[in-house]
């Protein structure tokens, strides 16, 4: 998929078309077999995708038959991070 540079909030965002490819994908596979979908801007994809009619559609048949296994645990890198921190105030 071809990607903007624009930042938003950190993330890059989808150009219309790259959007449009990800709905197809997903209303193709909706109700006919599992997806798997991780993120940490579930409620925020209307900034991601520049069609939020698209963003919308496309989270309510992920949404659907959905198991949402929320998350609230501090994410790796960002523990990763904070070690190398520690090690670097502690080291002469």
């Amino acid at each position: 998929m071809e990607l903007h540079t624009n930042r938003l909030i950190g993330y890059l965002a989808y150009d219309a078309h790259a959007a449009d490819l990800l709905f197809q994908v997903i209303s193709r596979r909706y109700e006919q077999t599992s997806v798997v979908v991780t993120t940490n801007l579930f409620k925020q994809w209307d900034t991601v995708f520049p069609n939020a009619s698209c963003a919308v559609a496309l989270v309510d048949r992920l949404t659907h038959h959905a198991e949402i296994i929320p998350i609230e645990e501090e994410g790796y890198r960002k523990r990763e991070a904070d070690l190398t921190q520690k090690k670097r105030r502690g080291s002469p």
